[in-house]
């Protein structure tokens, strides 16, 4: 009986834990290229701004270089204080100005530039942040997927390695690969869907709507994608796409991953029995297998919980004599998705993080336990947490 209840309770993690090593699997086999000439139809690429003077005008000419001929470059100024609008003017954008200190946060920016396009809409709206960057193949490649498809399209995000960057900031980037780029792969190889991560986004006009998309919501990416998805549209991989952009300033990783990691793990539990729900009740398996993406923590947290159940249990069996099966388990399941990191890291990592560094990961994953503490006890951030460039 005790070793029964022990599986009940372990159950769930070790569903997630499994879930994590089987999307890990589908998503490390590359993908062939398919590269792709201009695409027939016209985008409109959004870039919201805040206070970015300072890269503004680096960030437009790479993307005047990038972009095609039936591509324009708008530029949602938002809320700025310093000289964001003429810079992006003399670079050679087109601009236009939002002043709404009391509605702050990217879905309303891209609800404004949204609103000002439906008089000359163009086939496709793309987002890309100040701070990023991408090439022209990636963009055509984008642009032709979202045109195609008539769904939104998400190009992998990733950070740029630095190995010369402090140890947790490098392991910081290297779990960042994994979750955008090798899950993100997975997901889309089991279940024909993706999630939207903030930038390199694109979506046919059609489904651009101000109302849907002027949310204050932490991780306004996440909630888009999740409610298109609700309504019949879910994000697609454009695996052969690319956007980069710098890791955070050392001081500021922290912030950053307390405002990601907050509204993911507030969006998730929010969301996720609901798709649960859905999945069942429309014997839907690809909407379970999302469903399941959504509820599986950042891997650092995965880390935590399974170490702390893993003591939890054997306490618990020496003290109880309870059959040692569920320790097995965990520990087994907890071993394969390690050693699935470490083929990541074997395969795409290594330009991240060294071996050495890699070494040092239950350091990283200490140094984030008060970032978890926090968010147990204060809750997910409600307002925009910004970093320095």
């Amino acid at each position: 009986m005790i070793t029964a209840a022990l599986i009940v309770i372990i159950a769930p993690l070790l569903l997630l834990t499994a879930f994590f090593s089987v999307e890990v699997i589908a998503g490390l086999p590359a993908n062939s290229c398919d590269r792709r000439t201009a695409p027939a139809a016209s985008a409109v690429i959004v870039v919201p701004a805040h206070d970015e003077a300072a890269i503004i005008e680096r960030t437009l000419s790479e993307l005047k270089a990038a972009a095609g001929p039936r591509m324009r470059i708008l530029v949602v100024a938002d809320n700025c204080s310093d000289g964001t609008a003429d810079c992006a003017l003399r670079a050679g954008a087109e601009v236009i100005e939002r002043i709404a200190p009391d509605r702050r946060g990217k879905g309303y920016a891209l609800a404004f530039a949204a609103e000002a396009l439906e008089s000359c809409r163009p086939d496709v709206f793309v987002v890309l942040d100040a701070d990023c960057s991408t090439d022209m193949e990636s963009l055509h490649s984008l642009v032709s997927a979202a045109a195609r498809s008539g769904r939104p399209c998400q190009a992998v995000n990733l950070l740029r390695p630095d190995r010369t960057a402090p140890p947790f900031v490098q392991i910081s980037a290297f779990a960042f690969m994994v979750k955008n780029l090798i899950r993100q792969r997975g997901l889309e190889r089991l279940c024909g869907r993706a999630h939207l991560t903030g930038t390199g986004m694109a979506f046919p006009f059609a489904l651009v709507s101000s109302a849907l998309l002027a949310n204050g919501d932490i991780v306004e990416d996440l909630a888009l994608g999740l409610e298109m998805s609700a309504r019949g549209h879910p994000p697609r991989l454009v695996s052969n796409a690319l956007v980069l952009s710098d890791a955070s300033a050392p001081s500021d990783t922290l912030l950053q991953r307390r405002r990601w990691e907050g509204g993911f793990l507030a969006t998730s539990l929010r969301r996720s029995p609901e798709f649960v729900v859905r999945a069942f009740r429309m014997r839907d398996f690809r909407l379970l297998v999302a469903a399941l993406d959504l509820m599986v923590p950042p891997l650092a947290l995965l880390s935590i919980v399974n170490f702390v159940a893993l003591a939890l249990l054997a306490a618990a069996v020496t003290a109880c004599g309870a059959s040692w099966a569920p320790v097995v388990a965990d520990a087994l399941l907890l071993s394969v998705a390690g050693a699935l990191v470490f083929l990541a890291w074997l395969t795409r990592g290594r330009e991240y993080v060294s071996f050495a560094v890699l070494a040092g990961a239950p350091l990283y994953v200490a140094w984030k336990i008060p970032l978890y503490l926090s968010l147990a006890r204060r809750g997910a951030p409600r307002e925009w947490l910004r970093t320095r460039r």
